[in-house]
């Protein structure tokens, strides 16, 4: 079992007047991902930097934390990583 340790910014887009999750990006460290979600809030709606763990073998997921979120993320988006 390999765990693995991975980075992303989930950023978020307004599709009919609700916030819809767009394609996730990888960042290379958790400052990185914080930084480039707090800097791509400028222009979107919202984002959220994430720290995913999960097995790089079978691909379960063991955590997945919300490391920052900055401007409108919907509300059941924590629930959504099952977290």
């Amino acid at each position: 079992m390999a765990i693995k340790t991975t980075f992303l910014v989930q950023t978020f887009s307004l599709h009919r007047k609700r916030l819809r999750p767009d394609r996730p990006e990888l960042a290379a460290t958790e400052w990185g991902a914080l930084k480039r979600a707090e800097a791509m809030a400028a222009r979107l709606p919202g984002t959220a930097a994430l720290k995913i763990v999960a097995d790089d073998e079978t691909g379960e997921l063991e955590s997945a934390t919300i490391l920052g979120q900055f401007g409108e993320v919907p509300d059941d988006f924590a629930e959504s990583l099952g977290t």
